[in-house]
């Protein structure tokens, strides 16, 4: 997979690995999702593992403990790891664990009315208070 630059940006290409997370993930999970990624990542080229939870079931404190050993992994690899796809369930636990900015999410799916990740909202001096 290949990504270039938005306009106005320079012109960069990269290549980002897809890798892709079960339906559930126990901690004896972990261990075998660490080396599968090890295995995907040894000796290709790139620099960005694009890792896709949108198929998490039902997550909880194990797949971020995963997430976060898998971040590892990948770093050890000399590769960035971003997490796609992540439920309003997921970021709630990233963000309650205190590890937004260590496993950064692109294109997570926001509940309605809720922004999605990375974004905040402008405010101004001007409006009244609430």
């Amino acid at each position: 997979m290949t990504f270039r630059a938005g306009a106005g940006l320079p012109t960069m290409a990269f290549s980002a690995v897809r890798f892709t997370v079960g339906t559930t993930i126990s901690r004896t999970d972990i261990p075998v999702l660490c080396a599968h990624l090890a295995d995907l990542v040894r000796g290709r080229p790139g620099h960005l593992v694009l890792c896709d939870v949108a198929g998490l079931a039902d997550p909880d404190v194990a797949a971020v403990e995963a997430l976060a050993r898998l971040r590892l992994t990948a770093r050890r690899h000399g590769r960035r790891l971003v997490v796609t796809g992540a439920g309003p369930r997921l970021l709630l636990l990233i963000g309650l664990l205190g590890l937004t900015e260590v496993l950064p999410q692109v294109g997570g799916q926001s509940e309605q009315g809720e922004q999605a990740g990375g974004v905040e909202e402008v405010v101004d001096p001007r409006d009244p208070a609430v």
